[in-house]
């Protein structure tokens, strides 16, 4: 399990890429703690416009590894948050994760030379 720390900004966005095993049944999963409305969490893979998106010929085989991209903003200065991501197969709840990765966020005042806009 990788654990990170970041700083953001009000309003400041992260990018967070994680490698997942959908094709055997996995998904990522996330839970905020701490001061949970200090961020907000989305998962933005495949958000992509058609034109930047891989032709089929390039898509993954089956059983290869597929990245999952998500994005957390910072919301309320002054908030940590803990954001724990899972990887599991939803049938078997009760299996251990089969992957975890944990985010610290501290979100400082406005964001760093943005508007916040």
């Amino acid at each position: 399990m990788e654990v990170r720390s970041i700083a953001l900004g009000a309003g400041e966005s992260y990018e967070l890429r994680l490698t997942g095993r959908g094709a055997r049944g996995y998904v990522w999963t996330w839970q905020v703690t701490g001061d949970a409305d200090a961020v907000s969490v989305s998962d933005v893979s495949g958000a992509a416009p058609p034109s930047a998106q891989a032709p089929p010929s390039a898509q993954p085989l089956p059983g290869a590894a597929l990245e999952r991209t998500y994005l957390v903003r910072g919301r309320c200065p002054g908030g940590r948050a803990v954001i724990r991501f899972a990887q599991i197969r939803p049938p078997y709840p009760q299996e251990a994760p089969y992957d975890e990765f944990v985010l610290e966020v501290e979100v400082t005042g406005a964001a760093h030379g943005r508007d916040g806009g």
